[in-house]
């Protein structure tokens, strides 16, 4: 009885490892693709031929090309602001650790620039749950801005007269906007851009 059990364990275990392998197999290729053609460009039967499966496989796991859109955007630009805020953190003050924020984010841009372009330019105006998702990720990185600038307000001149919260939404709007325009006119490498965003932001 024990046995059978096991073996019953087993196969539920491998059948939900395909199913996860099957679900990144798509996402993988939806992710390449968005970021290559465009949301607009990209079909689901694209999506499904770069990732050698079915229609049907898609719609297994997701309802509308834009609900994979959505996971995407949620589970990769999740991982990026995650990351970004975690090293920031290691910084021994606010002026490190907003410098380290901004050059992580725009280095994680350079370097995940797939998933950058999901975030900062497919993701604007999509729709009304894109832009829940766009904008719950603005707000973590703004808001991990905000609280820096209101300890620095005591006691560092440059933020004394500042607001919190739109010195961070201001700071994280310009921050993407400048990566925006420069992973799709290059002319202008990572160290650069943060070396020039750090200077208005954290002097």
């Amino acid at each position: 009885m024990a046995t059978a059990s096991a073996r019953a364990g087993s196969a539920d275990t491998r059948r939900v490892a395909r199913i996860a392998q099957r679900r990144q197999r798509l996402l993988g290729s939806a992710l390449e693709l968005f970021a290559e053609r465009g949301y607009e460009e990209t079909s689901v039967g694209a999506i499904v031929a770069h990732a050698r499966m079915s229609k049907s496989a898609f719609y297994e796991h997701f309802s509308t090309k834009e609900h994979c859109f959505r996971e995407l955007l949620a589970a990769e630009g999740g991982d990026l602001i995650r990351d970004v805020l975690a090293e920031a953190a290691r910084g021994h003050n606010h002026h490190e650790r907003l410098g380290i924020g901004i050059t992580r984010f725009v280095h994680e841009c350079f370097d995940r620039s797939t998933v950058a372009r999901l975030m900062i330019i497919e993701s604007v105006g999509l729709s009304a749950s894109v832009d829940e998702v766009r904008h719950e990720l603005q707000a973590r990185f703004a808001d991990a801005v905000a609280e820096e600038v209101r300890h620095a307000m005591a006691h560092d001149a440059f933020y004394a007269d500042k607001d919190p919260v739109v010195f961070g939404r201001a700071c994280v709007g310009a921050v993407q906007d400048a990566v925006s325009y420069y992973l799709t006119h290059p002319g202008i490498d990572a160290d650069d851009l943060a070396a020039s965003l750090c200077r208005i932001f954290a002097p």
